[in-house]
């Protein structure tokens, strides 16, 4: 069912208003858990709406719109940034820069976007607390942090959040990608996979860059580690399944006639399947120990980071939320689609409680720049920055109300 025209006409004439908030997000972003700022200006957000926001999980935020009785529906924006350069050249381009936890100091950016969602989110949230003659029931806004380290659904959880609200009935969410803006993507069934990432510390015997003989070279063993572990995924998983295994950090040494005492380099592994997920870990167990002893180094370190859950969209929530954004946005602007191999922790929260979700994806980008072949766009990108802003944030108002509403009453 299409949204009822009041909402149509309130969005149209708040959309200048919410592009300026989506650019002062896209100023002020902040690590994963570091949201400090950003969840002050949601709660002051919410606050001029009416309601009473609470903080959950350190830097979340959470409000509830009470209307009367009816059903309970939640939906969930993210809202840290990354360690990022910006490279948009954006007239917001942000300037911000943080400190990861090791201390390192780093540019930070919104490059996936979630600047967009905590906009879109605060958006439904204002057109619901505005009109609430049009619906009855409780919608509970969730802004989570800490979403690129899956530790932000995680910290809500511990924190209590479904002891301090309504249980709801369903779980909504969204993310822009760099599809066509007035689209969106979405999937029944598993919809986005597990992710385990890992550090691995490979340790050596350091000596002098000119005696190799009395060291054991920790850059090489780990040069030789993470070729082998490339063959994992070509040899050790069947063609009818899938899995993605990723280095994106690899560091040794200091000086360039010293060879170090030891190395570091980081695994991130996608699949779908937990058999799949199971062969991959053990193969990177046994790849990396069999490595190290054949160099004759000392044991390597393999540590846990962090993991991501899947997602697995409810079928039933998902047709029928499939058919209302249909009504919406139209029929050819709602593509039904395979599974991506990104991740996400927006499961947990329906996970926790047993209660079925649903997450899709909607498009930040004009269809000129989607089909021209020399544009690159990727969300975690430096370049990441929606070109056509005002509809970006439009389909994201509208998703997220088509949502919610067709799951509350109306009146």
């Amino acid at each position: 069912m299409a949204l009822d025209p009041t909402f149509r006409s309130a969005l149209d004439a708040e959309i200048p208003a919410l592009v300026e908030m989506y650019q002062h997000f896209h100023r002020h972003p902040e690590l994963s858990m570091q949201e400090h700022r950003t969840a002050d200006a949601i709660e002051e957000h919410l606050r001029s709406y009416g309601l009473e926001p609470f903080r959950c999980g350190g830097t979340g935020v959470v409000a509830v719109i009470e209307n009367g009785e009816g059903p309970v529906v939640a939906f969930r924006a993210d809202t840290d940034g990354l360690p990022i350069a910006e490279q948009t050249g954006l007239p917001y381009s942000s300037e911000a820069t943080g400190t990861l936890p090791d201390g390192t100091e780093t540019p930070v950016m919104h490059g996936c976007g979630h600047d967009t969602h905590i906009t879109s989110g605060l958006g439904a949230a204002k057109l619901l607390t505005e009109h609430r003659d049009r619906w009855s029931g409780t919608a509970i806004m969730i802004f989570q942090p800490g979403e690129e380290t899956s530790a932000g659904a995680a910290a809500m959880l511990e924190d209590g959040i479904w002891d301090r609200v309504p249980r709801p009935d369903a779980i909504y969410g969204q993310h822009v990608w760099p599809g066509v803006a007035g689209t969106v993507n979405i999937t029944s069934g598993t919809a986005m996979a597990m992710a385990d990432s890992l550090e691995v510390i490979v340790h050596g015997q350091q000596a002098h860059g000119s005696q190799p003989e009395n060291a054991v070279d920790p850059i090489v063993l780990g040069a030789f580690m993470i070729t082998r572990l490339q063959t994992i995924v070509s040899r050790e998983i069947s063609g009818r399944d899938s899995a993605v295994l990723t280095i994106g950090v690899f560091n040794g040494g200091l000086k360039e006639n010293i060879i170090p005492s030891s190395a570091r380099f980081t695994i991130n592994i996608r699949t779908y399947d937990e058999a799949v997920r199971e062969t991959v870990l053990t193969a990177v167990e046994r790849i990396i120990t069999a490595e190290a002893q054949a160099s004759g180094a000392p044991a390597p370190e393999i540590r846990p980071m962090y993991g991501f859950p899947p997602v697995d969209n409810d079928p039933d929530l998902t047709a029928s939320l499939i058919r209302a954004l249909g009504d919406e946005l139209g029929e050819d602007a709602v593509n039904v689609t395979p599974p991506v191999t990104g991740s996400e922790d927006f499961g947990r929260f329906g996970d926790a409680i047993d209660v079925p979700y649903v997450f899709w994806f909607f498009g930040g980008y004009s269809q000129a720049k989607v089909d021209d072949p020399e544009e690159v766009l990727s969300n975690h990108s430096p370049f990441f920055g929606p070109d056509e802003v005002e509809t970006t944030l439009g389909t994201g108002v509208r998703a997220a109300l088509t949502a919610l509403l067709g799951h509350l009453g109306s009146r």
